[in-house]
């Protein structure tokens, strides 16, 4: 697992190819939610070999995007629900970019040692 701090004002959608292409294996599905929803991402998914899992945007033309596969999406949304509950993530007490990763490593292998 991988991720980077991108600045609050800024898109993650630049961010994303670099950590697709920064795992060690070939993912079988990519699944991101409609804000990743790029052909240019896509055609970046297709090539290295997986699929994308990836709804289009309102005013495309439907994209076959799975619902079985693209359900399994929650799980992200319910750690970050989770990492939010701690003050010092949910406010970024931290101010340094630094700090503040260090803070959401513990955090999130605190959530991992629950479970």
């Amino acid at each position: 697992m991988a991720f980077v701090l991108a600045p609050g004002q800024a898109h993650e959608l630049p961010h994303a190819a670099a950590l697709l292409d920064s795992l060690p294996g070939i993912p079988k599905w990519v699944v991101a939610d409609r804000g990743y929803a790029s052909h240019a991402f896509r055609q970046h998914v297709w090539d290295r070999g997986a699929r994308p899992a990836i709804p289009c945007k309102r005013n495309e033309a439907p994209v076959a995007c799975p619902d079985w596969i693209y359900n399994n999406r929650n799980q992200v949304e319910r750690l970050w629900a989770r990492l939010k509950e701690w003050r010092a993530v949910a406010t970024r007490y931290e101010k340094t970019a630094p700090s503040f990763m260090d803070v959401l490593c513990l955090k999130a292998a605190c959530d991992w040692i629950r479970r």
